[in-house]
């Protein structure tokens, strides 16, 4: 049987990226694409090769919940969802639900969903919170650490421009990022609150970046003792042996070699010479594991479908 899924918010890259990857889903189909700003247009305008296509819709968001589909993503900026939410509760509360932004990642009743780390959590789960793209670079680069840090982490974060999403801004201005990195919401950034809650404290430094899409993520890490390489590359081995997205290397990641791809390249390890300071580098493409293919793996864990499946698994070495 197959099983229909809503987006709201389609127009977005992320909401793009989820059509494709629901597209080749075996048993997931799409059930509406509520867009504003393409109401009326086929999906085939936009995206030749579906297999599925629909027309875009405008759906009101006190109207979401009376949709014929299994399962809502809200794709939308921060401070949307509620009236979504409210009337899938309304109309639909048995369907499951992942919302895409910020707005409920700190809510307790909402399960946090960044599988790797919290998947033993996602028993029964039907409010899902898709982490954000910094949050989830910075985690899984210093989860394998997290009970050996001394204060907070250090995050210098590069994203390319996908990242500020379609609205027109300064961070999406190509003219204004061209030979440039724009530095932006130098302290408590949403995502430095998000990993503090869920992880461990952090300091985090935003850039923006010309090229499109992808985050690096470099990890400044004092940790309360000292450690040898074979210490720390043996923590992370152990931490993500059984997980097919992330790949440990001993080079630092390029962000380059991550674009357009499901998962997460880890790599860098660099001690200083007490063995208490740890550099750690973590690359993932923003639109995919950052936001499209994490939420797709949270839904098929939530339906009782393989993790993975629907998402090309990279082959390394």
């Amino acid at each position: 049987m197959t099983l229909k899924i809503g987006l709201v918010g389609a127009r977005g890259h992320v909401g793009e990226a989820l059509i494709r990857i629901i597209d080749a889903h075996p048993d997931l189909s799409l059930g509406f694409v509520s867009s504003r700003e393409r109401v009326g247009k086929p999906l085939s305008d936009f995206f030749p090769g579906l297999k599925q296509d629909l027309v875009y819709s405008q759906v009101a968001f006190d109207e979401v919940g009376r949709q014929p589909v299994d399962v809502f993503v809200l794709a939308l900026p921060n401070g949307m969802a509620a009236d979504c939410v409210s009337s899938i509760e309304r109309f639909h509360p048995d369907a499951l639900v992942v919302d895409l932004s910020a707005d409920y990642r700190f809510d307790s009743a909402w399960y946090y969903g960044l599988p790797e780390l919290t998947r033993t959590h996602a028993a029964g789960a039907r409010r899902i919170s898709n982490p954000g793209c910094y949050a989830s670079a910075m985690q899984l680069a210093i989860h394998p650490m997290r009970d050996a840090l001394d204060g907070a982490v250090q995050c210098f974060g590069v994203s390319g421009y996908s990242g500020a999403g379609t609205t027109p801004s300064d961070k999406n201005d190509l003219r204004k990022l061209a030979d440039n990195l724009m530095p932006y919401a130098l302290v408590n950034h949403i995502h430095e609150r998000e990993v503090a809650r869920h992880c461990a404290p952090v300091e985090f430094i935003p850039h923006v970046a010309p090229h499109f899409r992808g985050i690096t993520m470099t990890c400044n890490l004092h940790l309360s003792r000292g450690f040898e390489a074979s210490e720390v590359r043996e923590r992370f081995e152990s931490a993500y042996a059984n997980e097919p997205l992330i790949h440990l290397q001993s080079d630092p990641p390029w962000v380059s070699d991550i674009a357009g791809k499901h998962g997460v390249r880890i790599g860098g390890f660099t001690l200083d010479a007490s063995g208490r300071r740890l550099v750690v580098v973590s690359v993932l493409d923003n639109l995919l594991k950052g936001a499209a293919t994490q939420a797709m793996q949270n839904i098929n864990i939530a339906l009782g479908i393989d993790e993975f499946t629907g998402l090309e698994l990279e082959k390394t070495a």
